[in-house]
């Protein structure tokens, strides 16, 4: 890593320090090596470089929308960081084929399926892309959220640190039970992605995502099988917040 990646990713992670009181401990959690696309929630601006900052020295991209390179300060930030460009409005198949370029080289993919930002912290609804992501990729996902970020633009002009929490779910996997995906399949699957994020969150924080008797895994495999987020978060031992 060069030196200018040093400073500028030590210098955002000590701003984040100033104006959030982290609290990341179950950042342990996550995979020390190999290829892992890491689904968020993505609340406003400053979790993205909340995130990249305290998983360093983990190798880490991951996708950006394309009007982010307009400004120049954060085009040159996403560039030093190496975050891929996506267009957000189409299939954009070219930035999908990066994404896996540097899942085989055993990088951590950040991907957030609302595909943008919420403002408030609750659940959109996910996109079905990150859904066929994971099945052609065929690596784990781990469920990270966010919650009381959104709460900065109250507490920065009292000088107040926002305290923020990250939770880190279970892994697994995504598959289709007949093979192939259809974009109806791939809805599917990212709605169960979604709510293994949702049972991470506060009930307040889980959006369209807050009606549990809604949610399945038909398309997510886990390992072993009953280390279901949505089973841990119903108190069989969901790590604490």
């Amino acid at each position: 890593m060069s030196l200018v990646f040093h400073v500028v990713t030590q210098g955002i992670k000590g701003l984040t320090r100033v104006i959030f009181d982290v609290h990341d401990d179950q950042l342990a959690r996550v995979p020390k090596a190999g290829p892992l696309i890491l689904v968020g929630n993505h609340v406003n601006f400053l979790d993205v470089p909340l995130l990249y900052t305290h998983l360093q020295p983990r190798p880490l991209t991951g996708f950006a929308k394309a009007e982010t390179w307009d400004n120049p300060a954060l085009g040159l930030l996403f560039d030093i960081w190496g975050a891929i460009p996506l267009q957000r409005d189409e299939a954009d198949y070219f930035a999908m084929k990066q994404g896996i370029a540097a899942l085989w080289a055993g990088k951590i993919l950040g991907v957030a399926p609302e595909g943008t930002r919420s403002g408030n912290g609750c659940l959109g609804r996910g996109k079905p892309g990150v859904a066929w992501l994971a099945q052609v990729s065929g690596v784990p996902m781990l469920p990270v959220a966010f919650h009381g970020i959104e709460g900065f633009r109250e507490n920065l002009p009292r000088l107040k640190r926002t305290e923020v929490h990250i939770v880190v779910g279970e892994p697994f996997r995504v598959a289709s039970p007949g093979g192939r995906m259809t974009r109806e399949d791939r809805q599917r699957a990212v709605d169960e992605i979604m709510h293994q994020l949702a049972a991470l969150l506060p009930p307040s924080y889980r959006g369209v995502y807050s009606d549990r008797s809604a949610a399945t895994e038909r398309y997510l495999r886990f390992d072993p099988p009953h280390r279901s987020n949505l089973a841990l978060a119903s108190g069989a031992g969901l790590p604490s917040q």
